[in-house]
Protein backbone atom coordinates (compact mmCIF):
# COMPACT_ATOMS: atom_id res chain seq x y z
CA UNK A 1 0.00 0.00 0.00
CA UNK A 2 2.78 2.41 0.42
CA UNK A 3 3.61 2.48 -3.46
CA UNK A 4 0.05 3.79 -3.80
CA UNK A 5 0.09 6.39 -1.16
CA UNK A 6 3.36 7.94 -2.77
CA UNK A 7 2.36 7.78 -6.05
CA UNK A 8 -1.08 9.53 -4.67
CA UNK A 9 0.98 12.06 -2.72
CA UNK A 10 3.17 13.12 -5.78
CA UNK A 11 0.12 13.53 -8.36
CA UNK A 12 -1.93 15.57 -5.70
CA UNK A 13 1.71 17.56 -5.19
CA UNK A 14 1.98 18.37 -8.31
CA UNK A 15 -1.88 19.33 -8.81
CA UNK A 16 -1.75 21.56 -5.92
CA UNK A 17 1.03 23.76 -8.06
CA UNK A 18 -1.10 23.72 -10.74
CA UNK A 19 -4.05 24.70 -8.83
CA UNK A 20 -2.10 26.97 -7.05
CA UNK A 21 -0.70 29.01 -10.08
CA UNK A 22 -4.41 29.26 -11.86
CA UNK A 23 -5.82 30.36 -8.53
CA UNK A 24 -3.19 33.06 -8.26
CA UNK A 25 -3.14 33.65 -12.23
CA UNK A 26 -6.00 32.51 -13.94
CA UNK A 27 -9.25 33.16 -10.80
CA UNK A 28 -9.13 37.26 -10.77
CA UNK A 29 -11.09 38.09 -13.74
CA UNK A 30 -13.44 35.12 -12.44
CA UNK A 31 -14.51 35.77 -9.03
CA UNK A 32 -13.91 37.64 -5.63
CA UNK A 33 -10.91 37.79 -3.71
CA UNK A 34 -12.70 36.07 -0.83
CA UNK A 35 -13.49 32.80 -3.40
CA UNK A 36 -9.82 33.11 -4.68
CA UNK A 37 -8.71 32.84 -0.56
CA UNK A 38 -11.33 29.63 -0.47
CA UNK A 39 -9.67 28.09 -3.56
CA UNK A 40 -6.23 29.36 -1.91
CA UNK A 41 -7.13 27.46 1.11
CA UNK A 42 -8.37 24.07 -0.69
CA UNK A 43 -4.83 24.37 -2.64
CA UNK A 44 -2.70 24.66 0.94
CA UNK A 45 -4.57 22.27 2.32
CA UNK A 46 -4.12 20.20 -0.55
CA UNK A 47 -0.16 20.55 -0.67
CA UNK A 48 0.11 19.90 3.13
CA UNK A 49 -1.51 16.61 2.79
CA UNK A 50 0.40 15.76 0.08
CA UNK A 51 3.27 15.95 1.39
CA UNK A 52 1.86 13.92 4.53
CA UNK A 53 1.08 11.57 2.29
CA UNK A 54 4.21 10.95 1.08
CA UNK A 55 5.11 10.97 4.74
CA UNK A 56 2.91 7.92 5.71
CA UNK A 57 4.18 6.09 2.35
CA UNK A 58 7.47 6.11 3.66
CA UNK A 59 6.38 5.37 7.45
CA UNK A 60 4.17 2.29 6.09
CA UNK A 61 7.09 0.52 4.30
CA UNK A 62 8.72 0.81 8.13
CA UNK A 63 6.23 0.05 10.00
CA UNK A 64 3.54 -1.40 8.16
CA UNK A 65 0.39 -1.53 10.49
CA UNK A 66 -3.77 -0.88 9.99
CA UNK A 67 -3.32 2.89 11.44
CA UNK A 68 -0.80 3.87 9.39
CA UNK A 69 -3.05 2.47 6.44
CA UNK A 70 -5.94 4.36 7.82
CA UNK A 71 -4.28 7.27 8.37
CA UNK A 72 -3.23 7.78 4.33
CA UNK A 73 -6.56 6.59 3.51
CA UNK A 74 -8.25 9.36 5.65
CA UNK A 75 -5.71 12.15 4.00
CA UNK A 76 -6.83 11.19 0.43
CA UNK A 77 -10.46 11.35 1.73
CA UNK A 78 -9.95 14.57 2.94
CA UNK A 79 -8.35 16.01 -0.20
CA UNK A 80 -11.08 14.82 -1.95
CA UNK A 81 -14.07 16.72 0.55
CA UNK A 82 -11.66 19.46 1.48
CA UNK A 83 -10.12 20.88 -1.27
CA UNK A 84 -12.42 19.31 -4.05
CA UNK A 85 -15.40 21.10 -2.18
CA UNK A 86 -13.67 24.64 -1.90
CA UNK A 87 -12.73 23.71 -5.67
CA UNK A 88 -16.38 23.05 -6.68
CA UNK A 89 -17.33 25.93 -5.27
CA UNK A 90 -14.99 28.23 -6.38
CA UNK A 91 -16.31 26.44 -10.06
CA UNK A 92 -19.95 27.38 -9.35
CA UNK A 93 -19.51 31.00 -9.07
CA UNK A 94 -17.39 31.56 -11.65
CA UNK A 95 -19.72 29.59 -14.00
CA UNK A 96 -22.63 31.50 -11.67
CA UNK A 97 -24.54 28.03 -11.51
CA UNK A 98 -27.32 27.85 -9.85
CA UNK A 99 -28.38 24.76 -7.59
CA UNK A 100 -25.37 23.20 -5.71
CA UNK A 101 -25.24 26.04 -3.00
CA UNK A 102 -24.86 23.51 -0.22
CA UNK A 103 -22.10 21.71 -1.39
CA UNK A 104 -19.96 23.79 1.48
CA UNK A 105 -21.32 21.55 3.88
CA UNK A 106 -19.31 19.22 2.60
CA UNK A 107 -15.79 20.37 3.96
CA UNK A 108 -15.92 19.92 7.10
CA UNK A 109 -16.19 16.17 7.10
CA UNK A 110 -13.03 17.07 5.01
CA UNK A 111 -11.53 18.73 7.80
CA UNK A 112 -12.37 15.88 10.32
CA UNK A 113 -11.11 13.04 7.89
CA UNK A 114 -7.99 15.14 7.66
CA UNK A 115 -7.81 15.62 11.87
CA UNK A 116 -8.78 11.49 11.78
CA UNK A 117 -5.80 10.68 9.42
CA UNK A 118 -3.14 12.71 11.40
CA UNK A 119 -4.75 10.76 14.92
CA UNK A 120 -4.47 7.41 13.33
CA UNK A 121 -1.16 8.36 12.12
CA UNK A 122 -0.03 9.16 15.88
CA UNK A 123 -1.43 6.11 17.02
CA UNK A 124 0.05 3.94 14.34
CA UNK A 125 3.34 5.37 14.87
CA UNK A 126 3.14 4.43 18.40
CA UNK A 127 2.12 1.35 18.15
CA UNK A 128 3.85 -1.70 19.73
CA UNK A 129 4.83 -4.14 16.89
Amino acid sequence: MHKKFLITGTLLGAAAVALGAFGAHGLKQMVSPETIQAFQTGVQYQMVHAIALLITGMLFERIPNKLINLAGIFFIIGVILFSGSLYLITILKATETIGLSKIGIITPFGGLSFIAGWIFLFAGIIKKS
